[in-house]
């Protein structure tokens, strides 16, 4: 399941990898993103859009092998509460992830590549969705959004084991993955 999914971008890579016979979920609070996801991807059998609430999946416990969320949590009011609601549709041993964006660890780039992204997103958001200040919250999420390490303290807070991360393109993204122990 990918949640947060916006149009499906990567529910629709998932949904190629686990072939026609697996099954996607792609979860979004937008039925507008849900609408142009459906339109966009809709010769992939496999793959199957819903409007949700991440905090509260519309799917029982254990349902998927994994979960994914793909520069969507910032978007929630609770990132616990989102890994544990992951956590709950994923089997026991299955895997949660997150790719995120985040600060480098170097604090002199970090405030470079802050800089630099606080003008930037505005300007790719009036390009790509033909309006002024459209990805705005994106360098205003990033000001209180929890380093790596923290977000790993977060995953681990939400019942998950093995919690690891790797920072991507020079430290600006992260990628945590997360596993779903065995149910008591």
């Amino acid at each position: 399941m990918d949640v947060a999914t916006g149009t499906g971008r990567l529910a629709a890579v998932l949904a190629e990898r686990v072939g026609p016979f697996g099954r996607v979920e792609a979860v979004d609070l937008s039925d507008g993103m849900i609408g142009r996801g459906r339109r966009i991807y809709r010769d992939l059998v496999q793959l199957h859009f819903q409007a949700g609430d991440a905090l509260r999946l519309p799917f029982g416990d254990g349902e998927f092998d994994a979960a994914t969320i793909a520069f969507g949590l910032r978007n929630l009011a609770d990132y616990e509460a989102g890994f544990r609601e992951m956590a709950r549709v994923v089997r026991p041993g299955g895997t949660v992830v997150c790719l995120e964006l985040s600060l480098p660890r170097w604090r002199a780039y970090a405030r470079l590549y802050h800089a630099v992204f606080r003008r930037v997103a505005p300007l790719v958001g009036a390009v790509v969705a033909g309006r002024r200040g459209a990805y705005q919250y994106l360098p205003d999420s990033l000001d209180a959004f929890p380093s790596a390490e923290q977000l790993a303290a977060t995953m681990r807070a939400a019942g998950l084991v093995d919690v690891m991360f790797r920072r991507l393109s020079t430290g600006v993204v992260a990628l945590h993955r997360g596993r779903v122990p065995p149910r008591p």
